[in-house]
């Protein structure tokens, strides 16, 4: 397969996860306000630091308001990583690959880049947001449902699955990280109602709440934590994402699952080999953000050896995400 074409349909689904990922964060907040106590009031920031741009969004729009929120993270063109943004590259990259995808997946595509296109999107951004991000990740769901009905399981395919899994695993972790250092305004909320919210809102923004509360029942963080990183079995939780992204890596190369001849088939099997033997306990107990970050950068350098292996020195179709800053 040309490495243009590869580098096309690896990006095109990567854009398409992250536009679903965006709308499941937003979505989620929307979701939180009935529920919350008397007098509390929403945290949109966090939001905003989940995407790792937030030095952008406040040269920009300042204070985190609703509003700015949604506008910046769905309708913003200048933002790369906008839901607006996201589908017109993912549109772009599917249209110069229109001979190897299918009709279906392209008229998935096409038709909700029309929508993000119109005149009046920014306003319907604003007006109904959460039949906005019910429709886009619907979208999202026909689209991978369709490509997987409808392409042949080849290598594009395989980078196709690569792209989303990646992208999925990494704001899966995102997620995680914002939760345990920014959601609580104190930590006398620990344990309390506001707690069980917005870990339940965790849960929801992966849409694992029913298969974690059958897993487990009651909300435990550590619990939630080993759920959505370590589980094998539910097709969000970060282990099952990069096990999943190693067979269609070694798919495209060829080489045996239990070995390796490239560095970035090197750094996968590591990551996955530490994810299938470690402890929640002892991740928590070491520092569950130290962890995590140090699982972003390996994850953002999985998708720099993707790039440097399969796509020579082309530039991608797409920017990885922007590391999340540590956090003091």
């Amino acid at each position: 397969m040309l490495s243009r074409v590869a580098d096309s349909i690896y990006w095109m689904s990567r854009y398409i996860e992250r536009a679903e990922n965006v709308a499941r964060f937003i979505d989620v907040t929307l979701h939180m306000i009935p529920d919350m106590p008397a007098g509390s009031i929403p945290q949109w920031q966090p939001l905003i630091d989940t995407t790792g741009d937030a030095p952008r969004f406040k040269e920009k729009y300042g204070v985190a308001t609703p509003e700015a929120v949604i506008q910046f993270l769905t309708c913003d063109a200048e933002y790369p990583n906008s839901i607006r943004s996201c589908l017109k590259a993912a549109r772009e990259n599917a249209r110069s690959v229109r001979e190897v995808i299918s009709s279906e997946m392209w008229e998935r595509i096409n038709r909700f880049y029309l929508i993000v296109e119109s005149p009046t999107f920014d306003e319907y951004c604003q007006r109904d947001p959460q039949d906005l991000f019910a429709m886009v990740k619907m979208t999202s769901h026909e689209f991978f449902g369709v490509t997987d009905a409808t392409m042949t399981h080849n290598e594009g395919w395989h980078f196709g699955r690569l792209g989303q899994l990646l992208e999925r695993a990494d704001k899966t972790s995102r997620i995680l990280d914002v939760k345990y250092f920014l959601l609580l305004p104190t930590a006398a909320d620990v344990g309390t109602t506001m707690d069980d919210i917005q870990w339940a809102a965790v849960l929801r923004s992966a849409s694992a709440f029913e298969m974690y509360r059958k897993r487990y029942g009651r909300m435990e963080p550590e619990r939630i934590v080993e759920f959505l990183l370590l589980d094998r079995e539910f097709p969000r939780a970060i282990q099952w994402c990069l096990m999943t992204a190693r067979q269609s890596l070694h798919a495209i190369s060829g080489t045996p699952t239990d070995m390796f001849r490239t560095p970035l088939e090197q750094w996968l099997g590591q990551v996955c080999s530490e994810l299938a033997y470690a402890d929640v306990d002892e991740i928590i107990g070491s520092g569950l953000h130290e962890y995590l970050d140090n699982l972003q950068t390996r994850i953002n350098q999985i998708g720099g050896g993707i790039r440097d292996t399969f796509f020579a020195n082309k530039e991608p179709g797409g920017r990885p995400p922007g590391k999340v800053a540590a956090h003091a």
